[in-house]
C-alpha cells in the first residue's frame, strides 16, 4: 500500500512539474531545454565536491559515487526522478545538514536520529514531572524539582531567540535551587547565537569555544588555518548561575547548535553532561543554486571542540554519564535520564 501511493504520488509530481514547463504529457526536451538533467547533476556534484567539508572525516569517495549515481539519468528523466536521484546521491553524505530544495520537495536525510533510540518522551516529562504546570518564556519551560530543589529548564530548539530579560528572570527565579537541569533532549538546533548567551550564563572568565575553519579549495584536504573562537561571562548586569553543579541532558535528536552548547558545556568544572551522546551536526551550512532553480545545502565549515575534535559525529556523554530510557517505562512515566540527573544533581550538591 505504501509503495503504491508512493508511485502514485511520484507519477502527479512528475505531472505538476511537466505542466509548469509545458504539459504533463510532454515532457520538456531537455538536451535543448536549460533543465537539461546530466548538467544539474553534473552542477550538484562539482559544488559539493568543491565545498562540503567531512568527506575525508566520513571516508567518501565523492567520483565514485558520483559515477554511479549519474549512470540512473537517462535524456528523458523527469524531474522528480531527476530529484531522488539526487537525493539519494546526498544521503551518502549521512549529514543532516545536507538538503536540496525543489517546488515540490525538500530532501532530508534522517538517519542519525532514526537509527538510535530516543530516550525522551514530551508526554511523561509534562504529565509525570512538570504536571502540566511550571513557567515558560522565550521557548524555556521552568520549574523547581523534587524535595532536594533541583531547578530545571526545558529548552527544545534553539531556534527560538532567548531574550537576555527573559533568562534574567528565569535564572532568578531558580538562583536558590541546589543545583540546575538543563534538558535539550529532542533540540534540533537554529540560532548559533542563542548558544553564547546562555553559556555566559554559567562562566566568571572567558573560556575557548572551540575553532572554525573553511574550504580554501576544491582539493579535499584544501583548509583554512582553523579560526578560535570564546565565550565571554554575561557581565554583572545580567543574572548568572555560578559555583552549583549542573546537568546538561542529551539524546541522539540534539543537533547543530544544540550539538555546538553540549561541546562547550561539557568543558566547564561544574557541568556533566547527561543521557545519550548527541547527534552532532558539526558544519556550519552553505548554500547554492542548481541551473534549474533548485537549491542545495551542505555543511562547509568544520567546527572543532576546543580540544580540537570535529564534533560532526556528536559528543559523548561525561564518564559515567551515559543513560537510556525504557519506552514502555517512559510510557508508564519514568524518564530514567531526568531520574539519574536529579539524583546526580542533589549529590553532587550535598558534597560542595
Amino acid at each position: 500500500m505504501t509503495n503504491l501511493y508512493i508511485r502514485r504520488l511520484t507519477l502527479g509530481l512528475a505531472c505538476a512539474a511537466g505542466l509548469l514547463a509545458a504539459s504533463c504529457v510532454d515532457q520538456p526536451d531537455y538536451g535543448r531545454h536549460p533543465q537539461d538533467p546530466y548538467a544539474n547533476f553534473d552542477a550538484l556534484a562539482q559544488i559539493v565536491a568543491d565545498r562540503y567539508c567531512f568527506f575525508e572525516e566520513k571516508h567518501l569517495n565523492w567520483d565514485s559515487l558520483c559515477s554511479s549515481y549519474r549512470a540512473q539519468i537517462t535524456d528523458t528523466t523527469d524531474y522528480v526522478s531527476l530529484f531522488f536521484i539526487m537525493s539519494d546521491l546526498l544521503a551518502e553524505l549521512k549529514d543532516g545538514h545536507v538538503n536540496l530544495s525543489s517546488p515540490f520537495n525538500t530532501s532530508y536525510y534522517k538517519k542519525w536520529w532514526t537509527d538510535y533510540p530516543q530516550d525522551f518522551n514530551k508526554r511523561t516529562l509534562e504529565e509525570y514531572y512538570l504536571n502540566f504546570g511550571g513557567l515558560q518564556t522565550s521557548g524555556m519551560r521552568y520549574g523547581i524539582m523534587g524535595p532536594d530543589t533541583i531547578g530545571y529548564i526545558y529548552y527544545p530548539s534553539f531556534s527560538t531567540e532567548v531574550g537576555e530579560g527573559n533568562l534574567d528572570y528565569v535564572l532568578a527565579a531558580l538562583r536558590p535551587t541546589k543545583g540546575l537541569i538543563i534538558d535539550i533532549r529532542d533540540n534540533g538546533g537554529g540560532l548559533l547565537t542563542n548558544v553564547p548567551t546562555f553559556v555566559g550564563r554559567f562562566i566568571e572568565t572567558r573560556v575557548p569555544g572551540g575553532s572554525i575553519s573553511h574550504k580554501t579549495g576544491p582539493s579535499p584536504d584544501a583548509f583554512s588555518t582553523p579560526y578560535p573562537f570564546h565565550y565571554d561571562p554575561c557581565g554583572e548586569s545580567r543574572v548568572s548561575y555560578l559555583g552549583k553543579p549542573i546537568a546538561v541532558l542529551t539524546n541522539r535528536s540534539c543537533y547543530s547548535a544544540a550539538n555546538d552548547f553540549v561541546a562547550v558545556m561539557k568543558t566547564l568544572p561544574q557541568v556533566e553532561i547527561i543521557g545519550a551522546r548527541t547527534g552532532g551536526g558539526g558544519g556550519l551550512p552553505f548554500s547554492s543554486e542548481l541551473p534549474n532553480g533548485w537549491t542545495i545545502r551542505f555543511s562547509a565549515c568544520p567546527i572543532y571542540d576546543p580540544q580540537g575534535n570535529v564534533t560532526e559525529f556528536g559528543i559523548d556523554p561525561s564518564p559515567g554519564c551515559e543513560v537510556h530510557c525504557d519506552p514502555i517505562e517512559l510510557a508508564e512515566g519514568h524518564d530514567a535520564i531526568l531520574d539519574f540527573a536529579l539524583e546526580r544533581v542533589a549529590e553532587r550538591a550535598s558534597k560542595e
